[in-house]
């Protein structure tokens, strides 16, 4: 069967589950027969992957209801093959191949929720950290604030939207839902991290906001200071500080530059 080499057979394989029903024809000795197990195995596959959508975007669910998320989502897996057996992290490209489904174009904060589900799943599947003494920092002269970084533990996200999407989300994850799409028509910044074995989302302030935009892009001490000074009186700098400290969303205080990125 495979004389030539699998290669081609699997490349015809995988044309075929994507809809070429002619690609496997030169393997087959019964097309009638050939096109019944090509068709139950296709249904199978695309259920999977539909399934596989449906957990991993349960706000966009409940927004457009499970006939229309299942019938984008086998839509979505044509063009997007999983890259690897495991499925808990298919669709990673979900939501922006909502950004252009014209079915999807009456709902455009849909693609931003989307993103919001797969902020989540990244932090959910995360490598776990312990977050860093925080007597590290106590004890370090502002002097030296250009000499380190603070990393932030593995399952941070960060995410910034044009409107209050964070808030429109976090009432459509709640149990009974929202009673109504009411979104905020302000820039709204968001944080998702799991530090200890719970997913957790919060609210960022613009302050905020950039100083772990600068750690997470590997900047240096005084450069994320800075970035949050720019955005918030100075006195309230600390307060910002303790509180991002005591919710576990640093992993480490190390030399900066740190090596592979560029200061």
């Amino acid at each position: 069967m495979f004389e030539d080499g699998a290669e081609p057979f699997f490349d015809a394989f995988s044309r075929a589950l994507a809809g070429d029903d002619a690609a496997l024809a030169p393997w087959w000795s019964d097309d009638a027969h050939g096109m019944a197990g090509l068709s139950i195995y296709r249904n199978t596959v695309y259920k999977g992957l539909a399934d596989a959508i449906a957990a991993s975007y349960p706000t966009v669910l409940k927004v457009v209801g499970e006939d229309w998320l299942r019938e984008a989502a086998v839509l979505f897996a044509r063009s997007h093959p999983p890259a690897h057996p495991v499925l808990i992290d298919y669709g990673a490209g979900f939501a922006d191949w909502l950004d252009a489904f014209e079915p999807a174009g009456d709902m455009p904060f849909l693609p931003d929720l989307a993103r919001m589900d797969r902020l989540w799943t990244e932090a959910h599947l995360a490598a776990e950290a312990d977050p860093f003494d925080p007597q590290t920092l106590v004890s370090l002269s502002p002097d030296a604030y250009d000499q380190v970084t603070l990393q932030l533990i593995p399952s941070a996200r960060l995410a910034s939207f044009a409107m209050g999407i964070p808030a429109l989300w976090e009432s459509l994850r709640l149990p009974e839902g929202a009673d109504a799409l009411e979104l905020e028509d302000a820039p709204r910044a968001v944080l998702l991290w799991r530090p200890y074995g719970e997913v957790k989302a919060r609210p960022l302030t613009p302050d905020a906001y950039a100083f772990l935009a600068a750690c997470r892009a590997g900047q240096s001490l005084a450069s994320a200071v800075a970035e949050a000074s720019a955005l918030a009186d100075i006195t309230d700098l600390p307060a910002m500080f303790a509180d991002l400290i005591s919710n576990g969303i640093f992993a480490a205080l190390v030399p900066f530059p740190i090596e592979g990125v560029s200061p």
